[in-house]
């Protein structure tokens, strides 16, 4: 129950999924957590179950597309819990069923700039804060995606690709500065961003059948690979990739 006592930790995309369940499970270790989203009603709702059970929370609504937001979001970090040690970029989206040749320059620039542009301008306003703590983590949130190809999804695969590639960089430039930098890689994961595939008997049957673990995942399993990187459990812990896929991208093609 204390693995994140005294900690801090901000979650973005925290109101709902995979940023909900980390959020959830990090205050429940101890931390004080803020989280942020662009629903308001959603982001009350998350407040609500963790001060039930007795953390410490403070939500700030918003998007990490707008750098005004991303700053505020830090500033009263610091200013309501004093520091700032774990930074969870969890805010994603997808526009999915089209290939390249039908996706328009809109739909292009929105999800690089969510998926993508949000985790540099998070990341650059919460490292001088770590950097003058001498210590703090982060762990960005990819997918499967950037590590086997899967059709009809060219824009947010690119993203993830790249969000991959700059969490190698974050490693090598900040790990002499006390700052650890690892990626979470998660398969099909049953949150309300899968909810029309999942709620889909007969699309959902033949994707589950290329995992080897025959079911889609649960945030609160995605979360359970969060919280040991973040905490000092994986003080050695850098740079890494780590897949939590119900065993896909080992797959292959899957069972024919």
């Amino acid at each position: 129950m204390n693995r994140l006592r005294g900690k801090v930790a901000i979650v973005t995309g925290g109101n709902a999924g995979i940023g909900e369940a980390i959020a959830k499970a990090f205050a429940r270790e101890g931390a004080s957590v803020v989280i942020t989203g662009r629903r308001q009603a959603e982001l009350d709702r998350v407040v609500g179950d963790i001060v039930q059970g007795q953390g410490m929370v403070v939500a700030v609504a918003g998007s990490v597309t707008d750098e005004l937001h991303v700053r505020e979001v830090v500033r009263r970090t610091v200013q309501q819990f004093g520091r700032l040690d774990i930074l969870v970029n969890n805010a994603g989206i997808g526009d999915f069923g089209k290939r390249l040749h039908e996706t328009d320059d809109a739909t292009w620039t929105h999800i690089l700039d969510v998926n993508l542009n949000g985790v540099f301008r998070m990341t650059r306003a919460s490292l001088p804060q770590m950097l003058k703590q001498g210590a703090g983590v982060i762990v960005n949130i990819s997918s499967i995606a950037s590590l086997i190809g899967l059709p009809t999804l060219p824009a947010y695969a690119a993203s993830k690709g790249a969000l991959d590639s700059l969490t190698r960089a974050l490693a090598v430039d900040y790990a002499k500065d006390g700052i650890r930098c690892n990626v979470v890689s998660p398969g099909l994961i049953d949150t309300p961003m899968a909810a029309p595939l999942m709620n889909n008997p007969e699309q959902l049957a033949p994707i589950l059948a290329r995992y080897p673990i025959q079911r889609a995942g649960k945030p609160e399993e995605v979360a359970s690979l969060v919280l040991y990187l973040a905490s000092d459990e994986a003080a050695w812990v850098t740079g890494g990739t780590f897949p939590v896929d119900g065993g896909i991208t080992i797959n292959g093609k899957g069972p024919s």
